[in-house]
C-alpha cells in the first residue's frame, strides 16, 4: 500500500521579484519547480521543467539522489530512461518519472493549485540550470527564512522556559510553607527542594537529576535544558498541580503516582495536538 505523503502549510519567498512557493512533504523542504520555471516562461513553466528533465546530466542526478535517499527507487526502469535521455524522441514528464522509478524527490500534482516540487537539493539544482544568478538569490532567501523559524522556535522554547520558571517559584513557597520544618540550616532545605524537584522530575521524565548525569556526562546544564516544549509545558503545569497537593497535605509517593498520572494524560494530548505540532 503507497504511504500518503506528508503535507504542512506552505511559506513562499520573493526571489528576484519571482513568487517561490515552499512546503514541508514528510519532514522535508520542498521547493516549486512550477514557479521557479516561471522565470524562463511564464506562461508554459510545466514545458520547461519538462525540457530539463530531458538532459542526460539531469537524469544522472535525480537517479543518484534518490540511490542515495529512496531505497524502494527502481534501478533497472532508471537505466532504461538514461540510456534514452539527450536524444531527440526523448520527453519525460514528472509524472513518468515518479510513476516508472518509483522516486521521492519529486512531486508532482495537477489541478489550480497543483504544480511540481522538489526536494531543496533538486530544486536548487534546476535553479541552476535556470539561472545561476537566480540560485543565488533562492538559496539566500531560503537560509533567511530557516533562520527566521529557528529564531521563532528559541524564542518559543525560552518563553516556556521562563513560565516553568515562574511556577517554580510557586512550587518552592509552597515547600517552604508546608514541607520544611522551623529552624533547620540552609543545607537541609536545600536537601528537601532537590528531593521534590525529582519528584517532578520522576513524574515527567522517568528519572532524578543525578540518575540523567549519570547516563549524560559529556553534557552541560541539566535535565530540564534539553526538555522538549512538550515537556516543558507539562513540567510548568506539574509545579503548580503539585503546590497545591503538598498544600492538601498529600504524601510525597502519592503526589508522585498522581504527577505522574497527569504526566502522562497531558503529553498525549499536547502531541495530538495541532497547535503543538505547529512549535516544532
Amino acid at each position: 500500500m503507497k504511504q500518503r505523503d506528508k503535507l504542512v502549510s506552505k511559506n513562499q519567498l520573493i526571489v528576484q521579484q519571482t513568487i517561490v512557493t515552499l512546503t514541508r512533504i514528510n519532514e522535508s523542504d520542498f521547493i516549486s519547480l512550477t514557479d521557479i520555471a516561471r522565470v524562463k516562461n511564464a506562461s508554459e513553466p510545466k514545458d520547461v521543467v519538462k525540457n530539463w528533465l530531458r538532459s542526460r546530466s539531469t537524469i544522472d542526478f535525480l537517479g543518484l539522489w534518490e540511490k542515495i535517499n529512496n531505497p524502494l527507487f527502481k534501478g533497472v526502469e532508471f537505466d532504461t530512461l538514461r540510456n534514452e535521455a539527450g536524444t531527440n524522441s526523448f520527453t519525460l514528464s514528472p509524472n513518468k518519472w515518479i510513476e516508472t522509478t518509483a522516486a521521492i524527490g519529486i512531486k508532482s500534482t495537477a489541478g489550480r493549485y497543483g504544480g511540481t516540487y522538489a526536494h531543496k537539493d533538486i530544486a536548487f539544482e534546476f535553479a541552476s540550470w535556470i539561472s545561476a544568478e537566480f540560485k543565488l538569490f533562492l538559496i539566500k532567501e531560503f537560509q533567511r527564512l530557516k533562520d527566521e523559524e529557528i529564531s521563532t522556535r528559541a524564542l518559543e522554547w525560552n518563553l516556556t522556559r521562563s513560565l516553568s520558571k515562574i511556577n517554580y517559584r510557586i512550587h518552592t513557597d509552597a515547600i517552604a510553607e508546608n514541607l520544611i520544618p522551623q529552624h533547620i540550616v540552609p543545607g537541609q532545605a536545600g536537601q528537601i527542594y532537590a528531593t521534590e524537584a525529582d519528584v517532578l522530575n520522576m513524574a515527567i521524565f522517568g528519572m532524578t537529576a543525578k540518575h540523567w548525569r549519570k547516563q549524560h556526562p559529556g553534557k552541560e546544564g541539566n535535565i530540564r535544558d534539553y526538555a522538549a516544549i512538550e515537556q516543558l509545558v507539562v513540567l510548568s503545569n506539574l509545579e503548580s498541580i503539585n503546590a497545591e497537593l503538598i498544600r492538601q497535605g498529600l504524601a510525597q509517593a502519592d503526589r508522585l503516582h498522581a504527577l505522574n498520572a497527569t504526566a502522562i494524560s497531558q503529553m498525549r494530548s499536547l502531541l495530538a495536538s495541532a497547535t503543538a505540532k505547529k512549535l516544532k
